[in-house]
This record gives C-alpha cells, sequence and structure tokens, in this order.
C-alpha cells in the first residue's frame, strides 16, 4: 500500500482538515477512513507512539503549522485534532 500524499493541496476548513486527519489515521492503522469515528480516542484503534509521532510530522508538512510531538497524546481525537489545528492556524 503505498501512502496517500500527506503534501498535497493542504486543507483549508476544519471540514477538510478533519476528513485530511482521518485519511492520514486509516492509512497509518490500514483501514478504510470510514471506520474511523472522529470522536473516538485515536489510541483505542491502536494508533502507537511511531505512528502518532509521524502524524504529527504530517500534520507540520502539510498543514505548516509546528506541532509538539506529543499533540496526538493530549488532543486524543480526529475531531479535537481538526478543531485545535483549525485554531492554530487561524492564529497565526
Amino acid at each position: 500500500m503505498s501512502a496517500p500524499a500527506a503534501e498535497s493541496a493542504a486543507p483549508a476548513t476544519a471540514e477538510e482538515v478533519r476528513g485530511w486527519i482521518a485519511d492520514r489515521v486509516a492509512y497509518y492503522l490500514q483501514r478504510p477512513a470510514a471506520e474511523i469515528d472522529p470522536a473516538v480516542p485515536l489510541t483505542e484503534y491502536g494508533l502507537d507512539s511511531v505512528y502518532a509521532f509521524a502524524l504529527c510530522g504530517d500534520i507540520e508538512d502539510a498543514l505548516h503549522l509546528s506541532v509538539d510531538p506529543t499533540l496526538v497524546w493530549d488532543v486524543n481525537t480526529v475531531d479535537a485534532l481538526a478543531a485545535h489545528l483549525s485554531g492554530l492556524a487561524l492564529g497565526r
């Protein structure tokens, strides 16, 4: 399975960010994005520290935001991440 482009067109709206995060999580977990409930903590899906760290790198690359490597543990659902990242983007 090849990785979907983490750096293609950057998501602009909170809804696009939410979909983008779900797609990245689904890729790392090797499951369809439709199976990722945006309100469920990512640890419940088995997202481990290696993939959480990689997701933070994807966020930095695609959204051009500097994030702490522990972000995925602190803000641990797709919905919460989308809201947090949208807030960071607005604060630039």
